[in-house]
């Protein structure tokens, strides 16, 4: 059993995708690295040697019964690593795959033995997580009978592709095994496809237009926002998988921004230049549609942004403007959210903001390289065997393809960003402000519907629930999808293994919503969708032409920032 998945609780070991700003800035064996959470770990253990004791000799006892050849022990059954027949057949490799799992096991209950506070937890969860994976015999080259396997049928082959794709790799951030090839997907092409048009552009975003794909369309439009660290096709990832493509199937009206990838002369663009620019964005739906109101769906960091800006807009009586506010997997409490809340501290928080200000910007694969270690087994070491111990090229996956193609973050949203999950500073109505007005997120007029993942590691669906309580409004609704982070978004109808319960927003707590939620088969898009239908008008005729008076096209979707490197 692996530290990970020993865990009961997946909000034990996630990190909101936000708040892993402090870390990336750091080299990964920074975070590796002895330091005070180590101390206290050896400290609590020393405490207790009669527990160490019983570890250690009963660690000794399977050994020798593993040496022995009569251990039963055995990977868990969801654990891919030894799926080759030769880890069980193989009398040497079965006994090493023992020890290892043995090993690991005794390495998770001294960390329960432990019993650190649960910052310190989720430090050293990281840390012996990565430790024990790394270690094990599967990504060995040396033991794999994968790699073995593959030298024979390559005739050697596969050592100089693996070797060359580690050279390429370890060349330039991310600093890990590629997980999908640069070129296996052509944005625009095979991502990114629905059509529309840009109809809006200046320094910041882009404002996509999509062209209606039913004869009548819903009169309020809904305008998409989407992270600000990584680009907006995910939204639109493929044909049968877009949520684009489904709700302009279903009659709505779609636009979406797509934000411009920040350089280093774009170091001061905060808070308010995003949220100035989302109202801009609205302002021009407004032209185009004629409506005085628009929903707003918006994920991650996004979301953070839209919240704020619906804030904002009720603070100054404007609250009416937006019809819905939806936000999927957002975090908007920070409380106990993971590792980064974990990391977080004054200063972690200073050298974070100092090491972007000199740069301008936070690069984007720097933040891909924390992502990555956070899921070792799945993110670095299946790729670590595949691509280098194998020497194949990884899968052509669209999604994994969109999560390489990273972003940018402008070195003021950054220090923004850092020192709001600092001082979890949206939970406090007025600590913190949007464009002059102070944030108070009890305060938003609309309705909310708000989506969780249940598996997401990035940002716990506890948390998303607890900030889903933070909103005003009088029907808020949450949801909470049987999937992981970027499933959850990408979830379209008839996946027979997919589910999601739902319920409205009230004052109980994350466990006590979960037992009285109602359970669903299938997607939650078409619950979405009807949710938008009634607060969306009347049906209208949908428009000949895109954009509107002073916002003609100017460019083909997916635009032209989509491809900014």
């Amino acid at each position: 059993m692996t530290m990970t998945n020993a865990l009961k609780n997946p909000e034990d070991f996630a990190a909101p995708l936000d708040l892993l700003l402090t870390s990336t800035t750091r080299p990964f064996v920074g975070r590796m690295l002895p330091n005070h959470a180590w101390t206290r770990f050896g400290v609590n253990l020393a405490k207790q040697p009669g527990t160490l004791a019983d570890r250690g000799g009963s660690l000794v006892r399977e050994l020798s019964t593993i040496v022995a050849g009569n251990s039963d022990r055995a990977p868990a059954k969801g654990d891919k690593r030894f799926g080759d027949p030769a880890w069980s057949g193989n009398p040497l490799l079965k006994r090493t795959m023992q020890a290892y799992l043995s090993a690991a096991e005794t390495a998770d209950k001294l960390f329960a033995d432990a019993n650190l506070d649960w910052r310190d937890a989720e430090k050293m969860r990281f840390v012996l997580d990565n430790i024990i994976e790394g270690l094990a015999p599967t990504n060995s080259p040396l033991i794999s009978p994968l790699g073995w396997k593959a030298l024979i049928d390559t005739g050697g082959q596969s050592a100089v592709r693996g070797f060359k794709a580690f050279v390429r790799d370890m060349a330039s951030k991310p600093r890990v095994p590629a997980m999908v090839e640069p070129d296996a997907f052509t944005v625009g092409e095979t991502v990114a496809t629905t059509k529309g048009a840009v109809v809006f552009q200046n320094r910041v975003f882009e404002l996509i237009h999509y062209a209606p794909q039913t004869p009548k369309v819903r009169t309020v439009p809904l305008l998409m926002v989407p992270p600000v660290i990584n680009k907006f096709y995910i939204m639109d990832i493929a044909p049968g998988r877009s949520m684009i493509e489904y709700f302009l199937q279903q009659g709505q009206q779609v636009f979406a921004i797509s934000w411009r990838n920040p350089a280093k002369r774009h170091r001061d663009w905060g808070f308010d230049t995003y949220g100035a620019a989302i109202i801009e964005a609205m302002d021009a739906v407004r032209t185009i549609t004629e409506s005085n109101s628009t929903h707003l769906l918006a994920t991650c960091s996004g979301g953070i942004l839209a919240s704020m800006v619906a804030a904002h807009l009720s603070e100054i009586g404007e609250g009416d403007r937006i019809a819905g506010l939806t936000l999927a997997v957002t975090v908007l409490d920070q409380n106990k959210a993971g590792f980064a809340s974990a990391a977080m501290s004054e200063r972690a928080a200073e050298a974070a903001i100092k090491a972007s200000a000199s740069k301008g910007y936070l690069d984007g694969r720097a933040m891909a390289e924390v992502f990555a270690w956070l899921r070792p087994t799945d993110l670095v070491w299946r790729y670590w065997v595949n691509n280098y111990v194998q020497g194949r090229s990884p899968a052509a996956f669209d999604v994994l393809f969109w999560n390489a193609d990273t972003t940018r973050m402008a070195a003021a949203l950054h220090k923004d960003l850092v020192l709001m999950g600092l001082n979890n500073a949206l939970t406090t109505p007025g600590a913190v402000s949007m464009l002059g007005t102070p944030v108070d997120l009890s305060k938003i007029t609309a309705d909310s519907y708000v989506i969780g993942g249940i598996a997401d590691h990035i940002c716990p669906w506890q948390s998303t629930y607890r900030s889903a309580q933070l909103l005003g409004g009088k029907d808020n609704r949450f949801v909470l999808s049987s999937s992981g982070h970027i499933a959850s978004l990408v979830n379209p109808p008839g996946n027979a293994r997919a589910s999601f319960r739902i319920a409205a927003v009230d004052d109980k707590a994350p466990e006590e919503w979960l037992e009285s939620a109602d359970k669903a088969k299938d997607s939650w898009w078409p619950n979405y969708v009807a949710w938008l239908a009634e607060r969306s008008g009347p049906e209208i005729d949908a428009p000949a032409a895109l954009g509107g008076p002073g916002l003609q096209p100017l460019a083909p979707a997916p635009g032209t920032y989509v491809h900014q490197k």
